[in-house]
């Protein structure tokens, strides 16, 4: 039985219905012109969604992307690095003595993962920070995705690849030229090397790399030019966080701050299992959106309660087998 003929019998209720309906409807979005925002929150490019996010983004049903520093860096890192990693199966159990053990080991731990600081961070770290320096050098400046989308093209990392670079979501993204907005990059492990660079005078400007203020404009201008006389973009959220407040505000701000016609957010699907304790946006139940003028009323809307590292997976093989 298909991934998708088993999610149609058996999901029937409760999260996994939430699961069939969010597909369903993702799915007659892009049949009805709608493009596809994506926002990657939390750490899913360590988790590997790149599996199957990547073929998405190859088969044309996602046509942008929003995500965390970290998300945009670790899919990098795993490419280059991946046979480095160290799994834990006991990770629940770890001591603060073993934890102090992996960072003197050189491991940085995600759950059960930990990220390699040598042959990870510090390899592409050498890298970049050329680029940065030719960036400076020739007056130009580029956002943070831009930079590691010019060293994936370039080839320059191909003979470090440690994983099918089909795996890599990043790449397939890169390859497609696929827009992309990195809001807050400056807390990613990559963002803080460039401003240690820029500190110790390695850099001059921070202003190589151009800022998240710049990336909403530049996000105002993909929204405007993808919803002119079409079907508006639809939002699929992976997590909560900036990923998803970041974009998704994009519509209110054209609405109200610029005073011109923009028509709401067509699709809204979030997996996330924060709740709304304690004012916690990213459990916000999607009706409050409508209150934002970020979706309407009649807005396809959907969440599911569950960990994206199943839920994901599940949806886009549900997708790709359409």
């Amino acid at each position: 039985m298909s991934i998708r003929a088993f999610v149609d019998r058996h999901y029937r209720h409760f999260n996994a219905k939430q699961l069939r309906r969010a597909a369903i409807a993702y799915e007659q979005a892009l049949a009805d012109g709608a493009p596809m925002m994506i926002t990657l929150a939390g750490a899913m490019s360590t988790a590997e969604l790149g599996r199957s996010l990547a073929e998405m983004i190859r088969q044309g049903k996602v046509h942008a992307i929003c995500c965390t520093g970290a998300n945009l860096e670790e899919d990098v890192f795993n490419l280059v690095a991946h046979s480095h990693y160290r799994e834990l199966d006991d990770w629940r159990t770890i001591t603060t003595a073993q934890e102090r053990e992996l960072l003197e080991a050189g491991y940085n731990r995600v759950t059960d993962t930990c990220i390699p600081e040598e042959e990870a961070f510090r390899r592409v770290e050498r890298r970049l920070i050329e680029r940065w320096k030719q960036a400076q050098r020739d007056g130009t400046r580029f956002f943070p995705h831009e930079f590691l989308y010019a060293m994936l093209l370039d080839g320059e990392l191909e003979s470090m690849y440690e994983i099918d670079p089909r795996d890599s979501w990043l790449l397939a993204a890169a390859q497609r030229d696929l827009p992309m907005f990195v809001p807050g990059w400056e807390d990613s492990t990559l963002g803080n090397v460039f401003a240690a660079r820029i500190i110790d005078g390695t850099l001059d400007s921070p202003h190589i790399v151009r800022s998240g203020i710049e990336s909403m404009i530049s996000l105002c201008q993909w929204y405007k030019a993808r919803s002119a006389g079409r079907r508006a973009p639809g939002f699929f959220q992976i997590g909560g966080g900036i990923a998803g407040d970041f974009p998704i505000c994009v519509v209110p701000m054209i609405r109200q701050d610029l005073h011109e016609d923009a028509p709401l957010w067509s699709y809204f699907c979030q997996i996330s299992d924060s709740t709304t304790s304690y004012g916690s946006y990213s459990g916000a139940v999607p009706n409050e959106k409508i209150t934002w003028e970020k979706i309407d009323a009649d807005t396809p809307r959907f969440v599911i309660e569950s960990d994206a590292t199943i839920v994901a997976p599940i949806i886009f093989a549900y997708l790709l087998e359409g």
